[in-house]
């Protein structure tokens, strides 16, 4: 059996649905790596996730997004979203629940950035 949770990601009509099995790190969007991500000046945005747990937590896991409908910044979103989703459900699922709270109690919850004004 396989170990693997399919979970969605969504900012307004872009969606975004994350396969999450055991692996490697690969994490691809569409077939092309994460760090080839285009639009280059939001790439940061898609590796946030990432970046704020640690590489050390994507190590064990394969991590493959299709994203469709809605423009560039809506796709970063829901791509966004849908890998912080998947890991948080893989661990769960797969790992232990000690994990899990740690993942999603992280201080900065993966949200939007407020606007300022």
């Amino acid at each position: 059996m396989v170990k693997s949770v399919q979970v969605f990601g969504r900012k307004k009509t872009a969606t975004a649905v994350a396969y999450t099995k055991e692996g490697n790190g690969m994490i691809k969007v569409n077939g092309v790596p994460i760090d080839l991500i285009e639009p280059a000046t939001l790439r940061y945005k898609v590796l946030e996730p990432i970046l704020l747990l640690g590489k050390k937590r994507f190590e064990g896991v394969d991590i493959r997004i299709r994203v469709r409908g809605g423009g560039a910044t809506a796709r970063i979103y829901a791509i966004r979203q849908a890998i912080s989703k998947s890991l948080v459900a893989y661990y769960q699922k797969f790992v232990d629940e000690t994990s899990k709270k740690e993942n999603q109690g992280h201080p900065v919850e993966l949200r939007q950035d407020p606007v300022g004004g």
